[in-house]
């Protein structure tokens, strides 16, 4: 009897442990919508797996362009007791050339090891005709989306200022959840300043005769740098929408596909008009309407005071394509290089503003300097001609000082040198050239006694500085653990990476996420297990940090969930990085 019970006890265990092994197992692998496309459609990959797991890799995604994701998603179920636990990140690709291609292996950190994913196969072929079914998000996207550039003048001058204005056109049917810039037009043969736009708005627009919802994604103002006809480069977006369908949930509520397209603008050309060929000597390239004024700061002065000649060109045009012209003046005055000073503005109609150069000049005689007028010529495109402007004479009057040998240099004007510069037999006689220099110290200082207590004294101080933190070190720390060292190398890399993708909504937080994970990794030996708010709060409290702080730290790791689920501001994904890098340090010191 005895030995029947040991059998089956035996038996019991070994299946339980089977058992146990079989549900402990983990598993993490890639998930396709389908292994065989055409070059237009688009491929969702899932990287899926059944246990929680830091530092998340994807590949390369070569041959892909990456048009949306990483969406991650969680779901976490108990079905009579038993614990079903998965996680997955979400990728939206498009091919960029036919042929076979692969998607290469993932990587994960799972209880300190390393999973990977296999290698997948997709056949890329030829454009597949589009659905026209009424009832497929995509085709409902391709039919309701649309981005358009809108250019103020297609045939402008050469040197002109235009502007070009993308739009984001959608159908009320439809909601676009997120949009990132992935080609951006580098605008070859123009100048381009791009307009800031503080924050999107919707508004109410008409597209092909039909009402549509539109979002401005970006303003710029370019100037054409040369004639004939030029290429603008199409701008392209990736927009993920949300479409609806005929279903519903359990509440009642519509529910919706999100579907991820890139759109584009289209390559734009414009013509542009050269320069009629008569311009005057003084033309320097300046185009657009244009006032000049030439100012002093006082008109009577005692020889070697200094007085500052200005010459200012104020109007709308290219200001800052073309220098202002250069004052003459006397032979007597002595004029130094021009100090540059700007204040323009740029919006949709161009640059608005002045330009300046301040000329400080100094006379040397007695006498009435005059400075002439300074001439300035510049291209108006709304009268199709060249405009000769000049500005009002001013006359210098010196009234103290030395009598000029030479009065003819009274009123000869200097063109050849943008320095007059007059000699004087008196001008540096008070400069002494014999010196009154004593001995102070008849014994050298070189090698003497106090020279190598000086020269030994650092060198000492050094080593003993060296010696005491070494021994320090040694009696009052310990090292670190590997592990904790390599979180805190990934928690600054993470932080790294969030900040290089401020401008990408997902990319950001879940980088942000690993950091801050990571961070509590190496400073408070926390698994992904006890990966919890409670948890980290109880941990956070036990080590004195303020309160203030460990509240910022809660609210981090919220923002970082609900992210997934909701759309963020450019001002809120600042605040989120600078609140994470101040509580991140604060901590740090505080442990």
């Amino acid at each position: 009897m005895k030995l029947r019970f040991y059998i089956f006890l035996f038996f019991a265990i070994t299946i339980m442990s089977n058992l146990n092994a079989q549900d402990d197992s983990i598993s993490f692998e890639a998930i396709l919508s389908k292994k065989s496309l055409g070059i237009n459609e688009n491929l969702r990959v899932d990287f899926k797996m059944n246990k929680d797991g830091d530092n998340f890799t994807p590949p390369s995604f070569k041959g892909f362009t990456v048009v949306g994701g990483p969406n991650q998603s969680v779901s976490n179920m108990w079905v009579n007791g038993k614990r079903t636990f998965s996680k997955s990140y979400s990728y939206f690709l498009t091919p960029t050339k036919k042929g076979s291609l692969i998607i290469g292996q993932a990587t994960i950190e799972i209880d300190d090891n390393i999973y990977k994913t296999l290698p997948v196969k997709i056949s890329v072929s030829e454009s597949v005709a589009v659905s026209k079914d009424p009832n497929d998000p995509t085709y409902v996207v391709n039919e309701n989306l649309h981005l358009v550039a809108e250019i103020s003048n297609t045939n402008p001058y050469l040197n002109e200022g235009i502007s070009i204005v993308y739009k984001l056109f959608y159908s009320p049917q439809i909601n676009v959840t997120n949009v990132g810039e992935i080609e951006t037009p580098e605008f070859e043969n123009f100048w381009s300043q791009n307009i800031k736009i503080p924050r999107l708005q919707i508004e109410r627009g008409s597209f092909k005769g039909d009402n549509y919802n539109f979002v401005t994604w970006k303003k710029t103002v370019l100037y054409p740098q040369k004639s004939g006809k030029l290429d603008i480069l199409p701008l392209s977006l990736d927009v993920s929408v949300d479409v609806p369908t005929n279903r519903r949930d359990f509440f009642g509520n519509r529910i919706y596909n999100q579907v991820s397209k890139k759109v584009t603008a289209g390559k734009r050309s414009i013509n542009v008009k050269a320069l009629p060929g008569n311009a005057p000597e003084s033309f320097n390239g300046a185009v657009g309407k244009f006032d000049i004024k030439l100012n002093t700061n006082k008109t009577e002065l005692n020889a070697s005071e200094s007085l500052q000649a200005i010459v200012k060109i104020s109007g709308k045009g290219n200001l800052k394509l073309f220098s202002p012209p250069s004052v003459q003046v006397p032979n007597s005055l002595e004029k130094y290089d021009p100090e540059y000073n700007e204040k323009v503005s740029t919006s949709l109609a161009g640059m608005k503003g002045f330009i300046s150069n301040t000329y400080t000049l100094v006379p040397q005689f007695q006498g009435k300097y005059p400075i002439r007028s300074v001439e300035f010529t510049f291209f108006n495109p709304q009268l199709n001609k060249y405009e000769t402007i000049n500005s009002e004479d001013i006359i210098i009057n010196v009234l103290e000082g030395p009598l000029s040998l030479d009065e003819n240099n009274i009123n000869t004007i200097n063109t050849q040198s943008s320095n007059n510069i007059l000699p004087s037999i008196n001008q540096f006689k008070f400069i002494k050239t014999d010196s009154d220099l004593v001995k102070i110290n008849s014994k050298p200082f070189i090698y003497s006694l106090s020279f190598y207590l000086i020269l030994i004294f650092p060198v000492l101080a050094i080593l003993l500085l060296v010696i005491f933190f070494k021994s320090n070190n040694i009696t009052s720390s310990k090292l670190k653990e590997s592990k904790s060292r390599r979180a805190n190398k990934l928690a600054k890399k993470y932080l790294s990476e969030a900040r290089k993708n401020l401008e990408n909504k997902d990319m950001f937080y879940v980088a942000l996420e690993k950091a801050l994970h990571n961070f509590l990794k190496s400073k408070l030996f926390i698994e992904t297990s006890d990966y919890s708010k409670e948890k980290i709060s109880k941990l956070l409290y036990s080590k004195d940090i303020e309160k203030e702080s460990l509240e910022l730290f809660i609210k981090l790791i919220e923002n970082c969930e609900f992210a997934r689920f909701t759309p963020a501001s450019e001002f809120k994904i600042n605040n989120d990085y600078e609140n994470a890098v101040k509580v991140i340090t604060k901590i740090d010191k505080e442990i």
